[in-house]
């Protein structure tokens, strides 16, 4: 599994014209789903999105110190299947490590799920739809945080 974690002021994805998903202040999450994922990856990186210190204190000296949790921030979370995409050969792009579209429907949604018993406020995306992903980074601040079966 793969996420990348984006620190935003805030975020928005759009489908058809239409805004089907928009938050504040908090962390925008592309997420992909590989052909091995299992629910241990979702648990592993629930916890991990939820309690990276990303954010710095009000007042302080700008460290980083507390986590989505912490601020009380929101989460959009967007399906992006590309994040598996294996370029290192020819001039298209593989997916073959990309998770089956039925598999990771179900993956993606325990992942949503499992984010909302946090009880933030959750957004997403459509899975499987063409989206328009608006982004006011912050900081900007960018990780990639990768979870691979064991």
């Amino acid at each position: 599994m793969r996420v990348v974690i984006q620190r935003v002021k805030s975020s928005q994805v759009t489908v058809n014209g239409e805004i089907v998903g928009k938050i504040g202040r908090g962390l925008n999450l592309l997420v992909g789903i590989a052909d091995n994922d299992t629910d241990a990856e979702i648990d592993w990186m629930v916890r991990k999105c939820l309690e990276l210190r990303l954010f710095p204190e009000e007042e302080g000296d700008g460290r980083w110190q507390k986590s989505v949790q912490e601020i009380g921030g929101e989460l959009l979370v967007v399906s992006q299947f590309t994040l598996y995409g294996d370029c290192r050969k020819g001039r298209r792009p593989s997916f073959d490590r990309s998770a089956a579209p039925k598999v990771a429907q179900e993956l993606y949604n325990n992942f949503v799920a499992k984010l909302r018993l946090s009880g933030l406020r959750v957004e997403t995306g459509q899975f499987g739809a063409m989206m328009q992903v608006s982004i006011e980074n912050d900081g900007p601040v960018t990780m990639l945080l990768e979870s691979e079966a064991t």
